[in-house]
C-alpha cells in the first residue's frame, strides 16, 4: 500500500508583521524633516487587510509609500503581496492611497499555479484547487520537492508559501 505525500500552496502576510511596520513607518516620519510640518496618516486596519495612507501633496505621499515598503521589507513581509491603488485627491492638497493585503490565492492565481505543475509534467504529481489553496500531493516526496523548486522560479504575482508538507 503506497502512502501519499502532499502540501499546501497559499500566500499570505503576517498581520502583527505589518503592524510593526506600520508603527516604525509612523516614527520615522515624524522624525523626517521633509514631512515636518505637514499633515500624514498611516492608518493600518487589521480586520480588513487594509493600510491607508494619506499625505500632502504628491511627492510626500510617494515618500510616505517608499518609507512603508522599505519598513515591511525589512520585517519580512512580502512586498508581492501589497496591491497599492493609484493615488486619489482628497479635500485640499491631501492624496490619498490604500494599500489591500493579498491574504488569500484568488482563483486565477491558484488556477495558474495549478496548471504551472500539470504543464511540468511531473510523474504522479497532481494539483488541487481547494478554495483559497493548492493541495498538490504525489506519493514521490522528490516529486514533491521538484514541484516546490518549479513554483519558486515562477511569478505569481504574489509571494507562495509551501506548508502542511506531510
Amino acid at each position: 500500500m503506497a502512502s501519499t505525500y502532499s502540501f499546501d500552496v497559499t500566500t499570505g502576510c503576517d498581520l502583527q508583521e505589518v503592524d510593526n511596520a506600520v508603527n516604525q513607518a509612523q516614527k520615522e516620519v515624524a522624525q523626517r524633516f521633509d514631512f515636518k510640518g505637514s499633515e500624514v496618516l498611516i492608518d493600518f486596519k487589521r480586520a480588513e487587510n487594509l493600510i491607508k495612507l494619506e499625505a500632502e501633496g504628491e511627492m510626500r505621499a510617494e515618500a510616505l509609500l517608499d518609507v512603508l515598503r522599505g519598513k515591511l521589507v525589512k520585517r519580512g513581509v512580502p512586498v508581492k503581496n501589497l496591491e497599492v491603488t493609484d493615488l486619489k485627491p482628497g479635500g485640499g492638497e491631501i492624496m490619498r492611497r490604500d494599500i489591500k493585503l493579498k491574504m488569500a490565492l484568488d482563483s486565477d492565481t491558484a488556477k495558474k499555479v495549478s496548471a504551472a505543475i500539470k504543464e511540468a509534467k511531473l510523474k504522479k504529481v497532481t494539483a488541487s484547487i481547494q478554495g483559497d489553496q493548492v493541495r498538490v500531493s504525489s506519493p514521490d516526496k522528490d516529486a514533491l520537492q521538484e514541484a516546490i523548486t518549479l513554483l519558486r522560479k515562477g511569478d505569481y504575482g504574489v509571494e507562495l508559501q509551501f506548508g502542511n508538507y506531510r
